[in-house]
């Protein structure tokens, strides 16, 4: 955030206050550029009350991008973590989001909160984490059978933050409800234009055809591996493509095998 100038603001007299931006929180882009720019010791504090606010759960509050191990042996991993690094120099000037895709324990949660760890302490920007999960039982626990509604507070910060980890996606059993929930989600940030980050178990791909008839074919839907089509819908998947750039991390050993005191998604 910049200002055009400092000449309104009049820096208080005091001791100890920041020696560049003499207390105002407002300090010069560069020595010849006029415009202002937010003071890092201004910076320092907002942050700190933003990663509070972020929700990221305690086993992950270590987890950050530097952090982050990619074996060089692993192209996977060091696309994945360069990707992520890209993204935050480049962010808010691309809002495109990220979908991390992959087994469990190949590193993505630790990848997403790194994300939003680094936009919030160098940035100042709002971010969430979600469990997807968790999530939809704290929506169903807020329904209120005497009205049929849910209390939309819950999704509120879903809706306005600038940008949200929706972490897990597709790990709840699909149902109408669950697919309208995701949808409500997803449409309402895309037409609002914020940043989704997404991870997700479930390799892209589309849903299973329910058009063929007879044993065989059932058997065949039975043993088919579900994909993200068959976890959250064909319409929403194709939306996620729309809001997302997909990183994909599957030809790695586990993230806790590489890291044997990990307790990291």
């Amino acid at each position: 955030m910049a200002i055009n100038t400092l000449a309104d603001v009049s820096p208080p007299e005091q001791h100890g206050q920041c020696p560049h931006c003499l207390g105002t929180g407002w300090r010069h882009n560069s020595n010849e550029d006029k415009r202002v720019m937010r003071c890092e010791c201004k910076l320092g504090i907002r942050a700190k009350k933003l990663i509070e606010n972020a929700g990221i759960p305690p086993r992950y509050e270590s987890c950050t991008l530097e952090t982050y191990r990619a074996e060089s042996s692993k192209p996977s991993l060091v696309n994945a973590k360069a990707k992520a690094l890209k993204f935050v120099e480049q962010y808010p000037i691309d809002k495109t989001g990220l979908i991390f895709v992959g087994k469990a324990g190949a590193g993505k949660t630790h990848l997403a909160i790194g994300i939003i760890k680094e936009l919030t302490s160098r940035k100042g920007i709002t971010c969430l984490f979600c469990n997807f999960q968790e999530l939809l039982e704290k929506i169903k626990n807020s329904y209120d059978p005497s009205v049929q509604t849910t209390s939309m507070g819950l999704l509120r910060p879903v809706f306005d933050s600038e940008v949200i980890v929706l972490d897990d996606l597709g790990s709840v059993i699909p149902t109408g409800w669950v697919w309208d929930t995701v949808s409500l989600i997803l449409n309402t940030r895309y037409n609002a234009n914020l940043t989704t980050i997404i991870t997700t178990n479930f390799q892209d791909g589309t849903a299973a055809s329910s058009d063929e008839d007879g044993e065989a074919a059932r058997a065949r839907r039975a043993n088919r591996e579900q994909t993200l089509g068959d976890r959250i819908g064909e319409r929403m998947r194709d939306r996620v493509h729309e809001m997302c750039r997909m990183i994909s991390i599957w030809d790695v050993p586990s993230y806790r095998d590489r890291n044997p005191n990990s307790l990291v998604r």
